[in-house]
């Protein structure tokens, strides 16, 4: 592994001070030569592109749940290359077990910006008819698996998609995102032992963000790292600046090969920072200072890209602007949309349940669809 860039101050970057952390670019967009890992800048710009849309989504849907426009959203402010340079380095075949936060990771791999905002609204066009919360997606064209909200859940789901693929002999790498509350789970014990002993083609893709809601990352465990956990398991481990998409990408496409090469899992701990509340839910100026924020802010990924890019030639304050314009166009109309359509029929709520609805289901269906029914929707 590689010492910190020096160009970071300890003030800055507390939790990279003196530890060993794969860096590429310094908080000014400049890219270490000896680390850089030349990407073509087509697909640098890809991949800013991704980042913005997600922060400009995220903006957007916080504004919607405090108009009460939709019920809640959890986001990926300050998280976004974590998210995004990951997806990016998986090959098309590979699959992404999400948290909640990575939705960004679907509309990357080319999920429709309207099927998401329909599941925001839960209406009738929503993939699950409004029977699941807010942000919890699933995008199989974009080899995105189904979001649940118990912690951990999708890295034994993850470990045993990779298993499954391995036995059948498929070239076939899986990924799984969650963060470092989630490494108190049991899942994450039985998914990581088993990923280390069946040596299974598994990134595991940490977020270490500083919280868990409202407990910090440092009361979540008396590791030295979050990646020294790998040690037990057996399971190469590797500490990434998640705020450097340049670096994400590299660790992330060297644990993708790895992984299909027959090596093995990776855990890789991403060491990000969550600029804003855990959920339209939380409100985190209640357990974290503003200096510590506005300290963290600093390592902004969404800047530091585009920075490099500028340094580049590859980029301007015209392009920002056109690109920024055409996003806001994008999510203005996927809005009407989603508010104009119909909400999900009674009668959805007993369909795919079954594979052949049951006699009991069908009776309190008709039963249902019989009642009275208020004369305002609420």
């Amino acid at each position: 592994m590689m010492e910190v860039h020096q160009s970071f101050p300890p003030s800055v970057l507390p939790w990279l001070a003196d530890k060993e952390v794969t860096t590429v670019l310094d908080l000014d967009g400049r890219a270490d030569p000896s680390r850089d890992p030349r990407l073509e800048i087509g697909l640098v710009r890809k991949i800013y592109d991704g980042m913005l849309r997600m922060r400009l989504i995220d903006v957007r849907l916080t504004k919607l749940q405090r108009q009460g426009r939709i019920g809640f959203h959890v986001g990926g402010e300050g998280e976004e290359a974590a998210i995004i340079a990951s997806a990016a380095a998986m090959r098309p075949q590979d699959w992404i077990f999400p948290c909640y936060r990575e939705a960004g990771a679907a509309l990357f791999r080319g999920f429709p910006l309207q099927s998401y905002i329909d599941n925001m609204y839960g209406n009738a066009n929503d993939a699950a008819k409004g029977r699941q919360m807010p942000d919890h997606i699933t995008a199989r064209d974009a080899h995105f698996g189904s979001v649940t909200a118990p912690i951990g859940t999708q890295i034994t789901q993850a470990v045993g998609f990779a298993w499954a693929a391995k036995i059948k002999k498929e070239d076939l790498v899986t990924s799984v995102f969650f963060g470092d509350g989630a490494t108190s789970s049991n899942d994450f014990h039985s998914g990581m032992n088993f990923a280390g002993v069946f040596r299974t083609p598994t990134v595991f893709l940490l977020r270490n963000n500083g919280w868990a809601i409202s407990v910090p990352s440092e009361k979540q465990t008396a590791a030295r790292t979050y990646a020294d956990k790998g040690v037990g398991y057996g399971v190469a481990a590797v500490r990434c600046d998640g705020n450097d998409a340049l670096a994400v990408y590299s660790c992330v496409q060297k644990a993708v090969q790895r992984a299909a090469a027959g090596e093995g899992p990776t855990l890789l701990e991403l060491i990000t920072y969550r600029a804003g509340p855990h959920s339209t839910s939380d409100d985190p100026t209640v357990y974290r200072e503003k200096h510590e924020v506005d300290r963290q802010l600093q390592r902004d990924p969404v800047k530091r890209l585009r920075k490099y890019l500028e340094q580049q030639g590859a980029f301007s304050e015209t392009d920002e602007k056109r690109l920024i314009d055409e996003l806001n166009a994008e999510l203005r109309q996927c809005i009407e949309r989603a508010e104009a359509a119909a909400p999900p029929s009674i009668a959805s709520m007993f369909e795919q349940v079954f594979e052949s609805l049951p006699s009991h289901l069908e009776e309190q269906q008709r039963e249902c669809l019989a009642a009275p029914r208020p004369a305002k929707r609420h």
